[in-house]
């Protein structure tokens, strides 16, 4: 394998050290690599989400996978954020609209002024029964709200607290039959509309830090509930991340900042 520059960089953030975390892996078109590899790759890394970009051959954009610790994903917006970052700030490509081919769809980001904008397909929730079993293992009393998207559990609680108070049993919530678990609640700060913490053991990832595909499902639930299209959120995890929303028909605009904390390259 020849080298393969990579890069660290935190999404959903203006400064080092705060949102997520995500690798980003150039490789070049000619280069064939199989999923196996990729899969260790993103384990030696051990971050949220490791991105592997690739310029496609017709010309038409990029290709674009994501791995965490126990598989690939279908639909990431921290790491899709990292990536266009790298591919503006590394100078591999020059500054205009980037087309990433993925395995959910094909998804466009541009330059907006300090941020970047991805369109994302939009995953609304669809109200369900309560689940006291999940409500036990989020450590919460009741849900003022409770569904499912294409790929989480969707549960709104009364308040904002709720949500920052909530100290998960992740073995229980492991054992449910879900990608995660996203729990929302009106913000009680007036910077944002709403805030939010995302849960994934399944996925070796406890407590994510900030999940933009999360994002797809609240921009739509948010939006019929406040009677807004464009919305800030914060995902109230232990790093924190501000995440702003724009629902447009049935896709949504996430926007967000990324800053660069390491940059290498992987030799094997």
């Amino acid at each position: 394998m020849p080298r393969a520059p990579v890069w660290q960089v935190d999404a959903f953030t203006n400064r080092p050290f705060a949102g997520n975390p995500a690798a980003v892996v150039w490789l070049d078109a000619e280069v064939e690599v199989d999923a196996g590899w990729m899969q260790h790759v993103a384990t030696e890394m051990n971050l949220p989400m490791t991105a592997f970009v690739h310029p496609r051959p017709d010309g038409d954009g990029h290709g674009l996978r994501w791995f965490h610790s126990t598989g690939e994903e279908v639909l990431c917006g921290h790491a899709t954020l990292a990536a266009a970052h790298v591919l503006w700030d590394a100078g591999r490509i020059p500054a205009g609209p980037i087309r990433f081919h993925t395995r959910s769809d094909v998804l466009t980001c541009q330059k907006n002024g300090d941020r970047i904008d991805l369109d994302f397909p939009s995953t609304p929730p669809q109200e369900s029964n309560a689940d006291p079993q999940l409500l036990v293992a989020l450590g919460a009393i009741a849900a003022a709200y409770f569904g499912r998207t294409r790929f989480d559990v969707f549960v709104e609680l009364d308040s904002a607290e709720s949500v920052r108070s909530l100290r998960p049993d992740f073995r229980k919530l492991m054992a449910l039959d879900t990608r995660g678990i996203i729990a929302t609640a009106r913000s009680d700060d007036p910077k944002f509309d709403f805030l939010s913490r995302f849960f994934s053991p399944r996925s070796g990832i406890d407590e994510d830090p900030v999940t933009g595909s999360a994002h797809c499902a609240l921009a739509p639930f948010w939006s019929a509930k406040l009677g807004k299209t464009a919305m800030t959120g914060f995902q109230a995890s232990p790093r924190g991340g501000v995440v702003g929303v724009r629902v447009n028909g049935d896709r949504v605009i996430l926007s967000g900042q990324a800053v660069t904390v390491l940059e290498g390259a992987l030799l094997c």
